[in-house]
């Protein structure tokens, strides 16, 4: 039970990361701040705002302000650890996107250590929406002709 909560666990942590750069690889970037284009054409896409992404999960998740605050630390760190390894160019695109996955899993299990038993659960679920939500957007659509679109990423 423990092995499979923890593989579930896991999973839906790569799954976020890969959201997060699916997502952002789809949509324009708004950040007025964000660095010019890279020369070789590509965009340069910031990560979600760490106090933004706080403010959704104590909504979601109806976090103490406490909580809160510890939250978006680790959010903050996250968002740091992650712009330095965008920044890295000496890293394989591979070896970059196991980095990240490890950022965010890392995070990821501080934030669930932060929260009570319900709040778990609430987090266990929307880790599960966000790892089905990639499933079916890596399946890619059954009827391209039908004129629908994936659906917008669960929020965190």
């Amino acid at each position: 039970m423990l092995k499979k909560c923890l593989l579930a666990f896991v999973t839906a942590g790569l799954i976020s990361i890969t959201a997060c750069f699916a997502v952002a690889q789809d949509s324009p970037s708004n950040d007025q701040s964000a660095p010019p284009p890279h020369e070789n054409g590509g965009r340069h896409h910031a990560m979600p705002d760490p106090a933004q992404r706080t403010k959704e999960l104590t909504k979601q998740l109806k976090l103490t302000s406490d909580q809160q605050s510890k939250v978006q630390d680790i959010l903050q760190s996250e968002h740091t650890q992650m712009e330095a390894l965008h920044q890295d160019s000496s890293l394989s695109q591979q070896d970059r996107r196991a980095k990240m996955m490890d950022i965010r899993k890392n995070s990821n299990s501080q934030v669930r250590a932060l929260l009570d038993s319900t709040q778990q659960k609430k987090w266990d679920e929307m880790q599960a929406k966000r790892e089905e939500w990639m499933q079916h957007r890596r399946q890619g659509p059954p009827d391209s002709g039908s004129g629908q679109q994936d659906p917008p990423p669960p929020p965190q």
